[in-house]
């Protein structure tokens, strides 16, 4: 598997030997579900993890899926997730009142339409090369290219995704490299160059680097 592969790796590079030790394996565990993978992404957008996740819980629980907090995604029971056509089906209203905005419900209903009529071709993902799969979901409406890189690393875990948008993993990069101010997509490009190909991992232990500042500061 590519992450024993990538810990290898960057079990070789000083800045990341330390983080290995201190925090573990990560845990990228591979969701099989992207109509749910892509729907969560969606719930999570620009909200906090806590809000985000009872938000979560309010709209499974429309489909008669009761989870319990904190959401352990592990368990076969977090799986659950409604089909497309029931999302379809659902009344704008009844979805809002999970605590979703009109926003993201209509990203929610244009996903399940594309997934029902065959626009997104879900079953080929896998067989696509990472941009191509950036190209091909960012055409549902509220899907950029932050969400399908999170959908690259934690459901289809590819190796090599480097979320350069991504508020934590510019912060870890700033922290780790000790630099002035948060970097540029160009300047995280260049300091991962010696590890890029490991990138999806890196990224882990990235955001575990700005989880642990963030800790000090609150």
């Amino acid at each position: 598997m590519h992450m024993n592969k990538s810990l290898v790796a960057l079990k070789q590079h000083p800045k990341f030997r330390a983080l290995i030790e201190r925090h573990g394996p990560p845990k990228l565990k591979r969701g099989k579900n992207t109509f749910q993978a892509l729907s969560r992404a969606i719930i999570y957008q620009q909200i906090s993890g806590k809000a985000a996740a009872s938000v979560y819980k309010k709209f499974v629980a429309l489909f008669g899926i009761h989870l319990k907090e904190p959401l352990d995604w592990e368990k076969p029971k977090a799986r659950k997730f409604p089909i497309a056509q029931d999302v379809i089906r659902m009344s704008p209203a009844r979805l809002r009142s999970a605590g979703l905005s009109k926003q993201k419900v209509a990203y929610l209903k244009d996903l399940a339409k594309k997934f029902s009529d065959g626009t997104i071709r879900h079953r080929s993902l896998n067989k696509m090369r990472s941009d191509e799969i950036v190209a091909h979901l960012t055409q549902v409406k509220g899907i950029g290219v932050w969400t399908v890189h999170m959908f690259l690393i934690f459901s289809l875990n590819r190796p090599d995704v480097l979320p350069t948008g991504d508020l934590g993993v510019r912060k870890g990069f700033q922290i780790l490299y000790q630099l002035d101010s948060l970097p540029t997509p160009e300047e995280m490009e260049q300091l991962a160059k010696p590890w890029r190909e490991h990138a999806s991992i890196a990224s882990w232990y990235l955001w575990r680097v700005a989880d642990e500042e963030k800790k000090k500061i609150d």
